[in-house]
């Protein structure tokens, strides 16, 4: 089977996994965080959403994050906005990509953003106009698109009918994000499938949590239809707080792990984003779910047993 050769990764820790943290992570150490992730060949980071402080107090020093982040020109940044104020304080401190929020079924917008999913989306044409107006590029994304904890299977057309609503704004990269772990293989290469016979020009990027333990299962799937654009978080960090269950994204140094044995580039090196990963959880004082930092890569071998050495002859 023909795969990609070559994979993009967007590291999303700085928000989708200091977000999940209850903890307060100082400015400080969330810069560290992101410049030890600079030395891992990382070329693209979600670096911090501009929500509301009451919303997601962790991230209430997004601005404080950026400006402190701007000598690292290697990475390109990217930052989540709810909507055009959030896009306005990003843009105001030198962020050039914007993410949308935006959910699949009515019950998780509701719980996100207080309105359903058509009402949300609408909203977000006074935000991509402004950034447009400002030369900043926007990429869509859709919240629990495999799978909702309050609605279920999230069926294709309902996504179909987001997607068309993004082109029509004008957006034509959209993130698929399986929130809470609820999909699986079969159905992420169905969804893909369907998507990009319906969309053969808008670029699909994938977003998986690893709740059911599927995340990387899931990754395989969408390199069969030819995704080449991939989320992921270190140390396995990550979660919504607006989906019951929803746990850690699938980590960093395993998705480039499982790649690179696969003969799949990505520019990044391992050794090094296990090391981030281990210092990263030193600092958080846990994980969300690393097989790197449980196993090791299967290149770490150990000695033989004694008595089990091969015998020359």
């Amino acid at each position: 089977m023909l795969l990609p050769s070559q994979v993009k990764i967007c590291e999303v820790a700085p928000r989708d996994g200091f977000q999940a943290e209850a903890e307060w992570i100082p400015t400080e150490q969330k810069v560290h965080i992101i410049r030890q992730l600079a030395t891992t060949g990382i070329q693209s980071l979600e670096i911090t959403s501009f929500v509301h402080p009451k919303a997601i107090p962790q991230l209430k020093d997004a601005a404080e994050v950026v400006e402190q982040s701007q000598d690292l020109t290697d990475i390109k940044f990217r930052a989540l906005v709810p909507n055009v104020k959030g896009a306005e304080r990003a843009i105001n401190v030198g962020i050039k990509k914007l993410k949308l929020m935006l959910s699949a079924t009515d019950s998780h917008s509701l719980s996100n953003a207080n309105s359903k999913v058509v009402e949300a989306q609408n909203h977000h044409a006074t935000t991509i106009e402004f950034a447009q107006k400002n030369n900043v590029q926007v990429g869509g994304s859709i919240s629990v698109a495999f799978g909702c904890p309050y609605e279920g299977r999230v069926p294709i057309d309902r996504l179909m009918s987001i997607v068309d609503r993004y082109n029509k704004f004008g957006v034509y990269e959209v993130s698929l994000a399986d929130t809470t772990g609820m999909a699986d293989p079969i159905q992420v290469y169905e969804t893909l499938g369907a998507l990009k016979t319906m969309f053969p020009t808008t670029t699909f990027s994938m977003h998986f949590h690893n709740t059911r333990g599927m995340a990387l299962a899931n990754v395989y799937a969408a390199l069969q239809q030819g995704i080449v654009h991939f989320d992921s978080s270190i140390a396995g960090l990550g979660g919504c707080p607006y989906a019951p269950g929803a746990s850690g994204n699938v980590a960093s140094e395993d998705l480039v792990h499982m790649l690179h044995q696969m003969g799949i580039g990505t520019g990044i090196n391992l050794d090094q984003m296990i090391a981030v990963a281990k210092d990263t959880k030193e600092i958080l004082g846990h994980d969300g779910g690393s097989y790197m930092l449980q196993a090791g890569p299967c290149s770490a071998l150990h000695l033989k047993p004694k008595g089990q050495e091969k015998v020359e002859k």
